[in-house]
């Protein structure tokens, strides 16, 4: 006659759930049905709603155990929501304990099972005074307003005045109902009937009956008891789902609603009822302590418990966690941008939380899995989320930026490669190619204009520079078309000046590229790459990044090098020990705050950033998950780590880096131009059996189109008005000196 207890854990389950109790702790009798009927069934409610036991504390009635002495411990530890599942006359001395202990007042919880809230009418006034604040989960039938149980409850009453009749008349619990329902059952198996007429003659006149067929009977019994409905299924009676959530208040308890399983809480359980999953819609609890405010479920840390917290040791990047020392043994000091931002988390919380440091040599791996084996009550530091990690504890909101990402080496530019970039537009082939095309163009229109145009005619070195100044004056301002008397070298120009527009505006644009881009000269940027070439690669050889860039990345282990020092990063990248390096983004902003000349970052990957880490189901873990919220949208994040990145010394920052074009990236044009006019200049002043030919010497008339200038004019000249087609070589013609 025993029914399951699963939905009632269920409803305790619920209870602890509504008010988001993370953590709790189980108070027992030390009885083989505590253990073997209610431990499963409460533990899987539990796990369910990921609330995790803190602590089970067995009690055993006889012999008498020292009650005081262990809630004394309990007193000690964090949680403070209590779970208390033993016989009644065991409540009431773990309840009177429990007051002296001081452990009846606020942020105290105190839920009981039927065991105990079937019979809280049943208490005294010294019981019910010390038990003031606390829930109970009862026992319902939905029967007890039906014809059967008001007769019973007459004959009861009468029954028990006429035997107790100086004691204060007592309803008769779910206990004394249920025992009632499996003596009737056993009378309708034994008579075989549903409705036998007289109870006392069954009991005295029954004949011997089978074992088997007994048993056979009674799970065959289906019929309305006081407590319920009786029926059997799988050989155990079907378990209750509904259930009355009481408060103990003033001199008795106040049933505050409902429970049913599948539907949540309600004030009733009518046709047409609301179901919530949450207790506020029973209304107000009274609370251990008469407080009206829910309890917090947990103790917030005391100077004679306070948090122990685990920090890294020996950390890479001592910008996040530093761990100095006084002298050698004395007490640490840790700093660093980590702990700046846990202690303004701290601050935003609305209670006052201690706590202590305590270094950690060891990898992150194993710092975190310290959480699980007690060690620590929390970790803080620049630990990255990451899945592994998870098993063995849980992360709060991340603090940082997340990513891994590639930390690459630039090669500066030398001055020499800068003053031969104006090369680089074309290649050799497209140099030569524009050189010879120019060539052949004005030897065309010098061949086509020779016999026309005077400009073309004089000795054989005059006509040489006049082809290769006409090759290439085209590519910088257009060939004047007038000068120009045949359609032919007309034509030839026209495409010429149209290639040569194409060239200089290619010329110009890729120059230009080139310029912009020259200092992001990167050697490799992905990792397809390196790891195809084999390249080696460095990462912080305490975190997890060695196992990813195995695992994941799929590098070889002896391809992976280990680096446990900061300014060790810098100096493999610019030797060339490593291709590239793998580090969190947090790090990447360090790295190229101090050494922001030739290092630049590459392809990121996406991993968690770093967060704070507590035990799993720890109640401090969402408060300090919020409060890294609120340091974060209050700016007050963002202000830390701008400090932090301004405290380092940069040679050159990223603001102050001169683009200009100097005189490193144009010393090879200068020199020749400079080369060809000091030849030129070489050649006129000493000419080296070279005669000095009268056009040298010559002082010429010119006319423009807008206006006529004369400079030195000869002795004669031909006239303005001259009409140039009479003149047998179609043209205006200056008259040389002494000629």
């Amino acid at each position: 006659m025993a029914r399951s207890q699963g939905a009632q854990m269920k409803a305790v389950a619920a209870i602890v759930q509504s008010w988001q109790w993370r953590k709790v702790t189980v108070i027992y009798e030390d009885t083989a049905s505590s253990i073997n009927g209610i431990f499963p069934h409460l533990i899987d409610a539990l796990q369910e709603l990921e609330v995790d036991v803190d602590y089970y504390l067995p009690l055993q009635a006889f012999p008498p155990c020292s009650v005081h002495e262990k809630l004394g411990d309990l007193r000690r530890r964090q949680s403070r929501v209590f779970i208390v599942h033993t016989s009644s006359e065991l409540a009431i001395n773990v309840f009177m304990e429990a007051k002296r202990l001081r452990m009846m007042k606020k942020e105290f919880v105190w839920i009981t099972t039927e065991s105990i809230s079937n019979f809280i009418g049943s208490f005294n006034s010294s019981t019910i005074s010390v038990m003031q604040g606390v829930l109970g989960v009862m026992g319902f039938s939905a029967f007890h307003g039906q014809m059967q149980y008001k007769n019973f409850s007459k004959r009861f009453k009468a029954k028990f005045q006429s035997v107790y009749p100086t004691q204060k008349y007592v309803e008769p619990g779910n206990s004394a109902l249920n025992a009632y329902d499996a003596v009737y059952t056993a009378v309708l198996a034994i008579e075989g009937k549903q409705n036998p007429k007289s109870l006392a003659y069954n009991l005295i006149n029954n004949t011997s009956v089978d074992g088997q067929k007994l048993l056979a009977r009674i799970l065959e019994s289906k019929f309305i008891g006081l407590s319920g409905e009786v029926i059997f299924k799988g050989g155990t009676l079907a378990p209750s789902t509904i259930f009355q959530i009481v408060n103990v208040i003033g001199k008795s308890s106040l049933k505050l609603g409902f429970w049913s399983e599948g539907l949540g809480f309600s004030m009733k359980i009518d046709k047409g009822s609301r179901y919530s999953k949450s207790m506020n819609i029973l209304g107000q609890v009274n609370w251990p302590g008469r407080a009206s405010t829910v309890p917090r479920g947990w103790a917030v840390a005391t100077k004679t418990n306070r948090l122990r917290i685990g920090v890294p040791g020996h950390n890479t990047f001592k910008g996040f966690v530093n761990v100095t020392y006084e002298h050698p043994g004395g007490q640490p000091i840790v700093t660093g941008l980590s702990i700046d931002v846990f202690k303004a988390v701290v601050r935003s919380l609305p209670y006052n939380l201690l706590y202590d440091f305590f270094p950690y040599n060891g990898t992150y791996d194993s710092l975190v899995q310290e959480i699980s084996l007690t060690t620590f009550d929390a970790v803080v530091g620049d630990t990255t989320i990451v899945a592994n990690r998870c098993a063995y504890a849980e992360f709060s909101q991340p603090y940082s930026d997340s990513g891994l990402q590639l930390l690459l080496y630039t090669k500066s530019k030398t001055s020499a490669t800068r003053a031969w970039l104006f090369m680089k537009p074309f290649s050799t082939s497209t140099w030569i190619s524009t050189a010879v095309v120019n060539l052949y163009s004005g030897f065309v229109v010098w061949y086509i204009e020779r016999q026309t145009n005077r400009d073309f005619e004089g000795s054989w070195l005059k006509q040489c520079g006049t082809i290769i100044w006409l090759a290439f004056t085209t590519l910088f301002t257009s060939l004047q078309g007038d000068k120009l008397h045949s359609n032919l070298s007309r034509m030839a120009a026209v495409v010429w000046l149209f290639v040569a527009l194409a060239l200089t505006s290619s010329y110009t644009a890729s120059l230009t590229s080139l310029l912009t881009i020259q200092n992001l000269d990167l050697p490799v940027t992905n990792v397809e790459t390196l790891r195809r070439t084999g390249a080696k690669v460095g990462c912080n050889g305490n975190s997890f990044v060695v196992k990813y860039l195995e695992k994941v990345l799929k590098f070889e282990p002896q391809n992976i090098e280990k680096i446990y020092v900061e300014d060790n990063y810098p100096e493999a990248l610019k030797s060339g020990k490593i291709a590239a390096a793998f580090l969190e983004v947090p790090y990447i902003k360090v790295l190229l705050a101090k050494n922001c000349n030739g290092y630049t970052a590459g392809e990121s990957f996406k991993v968690g950033g770093f967060g704070f880490v507590f035990p799993k189901g720890d109640p401090l873990l969402s408060d300090i998950s919020q409060g890294v919220l609120d340091v974060s949208e209050s700016g007050t994040l963002l202000t830390l780590e701008n400090s932090m990145l301004k405290s380092y010394k940069c040679s050159q920052s990223e603001d102050d880096v001169d683009y200009s074009l100097g005189f490193d990236s144009f010393w090879g044009l200068f020199a020749i131009t400079a080369g060809a006019s000091t030849l030129a200049l070489l050649l006129y002043l000493f000419p080296c059996g070279i005669p000095k030919w009268p056009i040298f010497s010559s002082k010429v008339f010119i006319e423009t189109e807008s206006e006529h200038e004369m400079h030195n004019l000869p002795a004669t000249y031909v006239s303005p008005q001259h009409d140039p087609d009479q003149d047998e070589n179609g043209l205006f013609r200056a008259e040389m000196k002494n000629r």
